[in-house]
């Protein structure tokens, strides 16, 4: 009897074992991926700095990511995104078919330069685009170990409480983001790539970015004078213009 339940103690410690490794592997593949692929495809620095995530239950926690600035802005960073929480369909997580059930990024922080008619985040999201569109800037296709492209497709996508700051590495004004939440992103399409999924946050993102900056406008001219609100309001629509906006009359 006490060498039966010798081994099955062994077994469970060599269980423990395993689990605190699987653990341990996972987070560190997805801090290695991030910190490989993600640059290539912004051409900005980025920099994950630890992500834990249970083989067991699919959840965790990304921590410290952040985004630099494209060339010919500040040397200060675009973004700080804190902590982003992952919930993944455990059985994905080894294939080549990510299926996220939910991405929940809770209090970025976004600096936010411009320069008459353009911007920091135009110019990041332009990045992004032209390393999907091929050519010498396209960024390597993130695949599994056997070959296969991975694909995801997230399920939920929300951003809340973020915040936006005006000027010089975002020593201006503090404005507050309107949420963000996208739903079923690659599910028509069987999956979409990593780059795609970032194209399509990227570009929702700079929309709340623009909404946050109208509503400042809107809130000067209420209470800022007629001087104030005609600059606020000549900068809106600049940044609208970067994005395919309708300027106002």
């Amino acid at each position: 009897m006490k060498k039966i339940l010798f081994i099955g103690g062994g077994l469970l410690a060599l269980a423990l074992v395993a689990f605190v490794a699987l653990q341990f592997l996972l987070g560190s593949v997805v801090t290695a991926g991030v910190n490989q692929f993600a640059p290539q495809l912004t051409q900005t620095t980025v920099v994950l700095g630890s992500a834990k995530i249970s083989p067991l239950t699919g959840s965790g926690t990304l921590r410290g990511l952040v985004v630099g600035n494209p060339k010919g802005w500040s040397d200060g960073h675009l973004c700080s995104l804190g902590q982003v929480h992952v919930d993944v369909a455990p059985f994905s997580l080894l294939g080549d078919h990510l299926i996220v059930n939910e991405i929940a990024v809770d209090a970025p922080e976004f600096n936010y330069e411009t320069k008459i008619f353009a911007s920091n985040v135009a110019d990041l999201l332009k990045n992004i685009e032209a390393t999907l569109g091929g050519g010498k800037n396209a960024a390597p296709t993130a695949t599994t170990r056997s070959g296969p492209p991975i694909k995801c497709e997230v399920k939920k996508f929300r951003l809340t409480n973020g915040k936006v700051r005006l000027g010089l590495a975002g020593t201006g004004m503090t404005l507050p983001m309107p949420d963000i939440e996208l739903n079923d992103l690659g599910t028509k399409e069987g999956g979409i790539t990593p780059d795609q999924l970032v194209l399509a946050v990227m570009k929702s993102v700079t929309s709340s970015v623009v909404t946050a900056t109208a509503r400042a406008a809107g809130d000067i001219g209420k209470t800022g004078g007629a001087a104030a609100a005609e600059g606020a309001k000549r900068a809106v629509e600049g940044i609208k213009g970067l994005f395919g906006g309708k300027k106002s009359p």
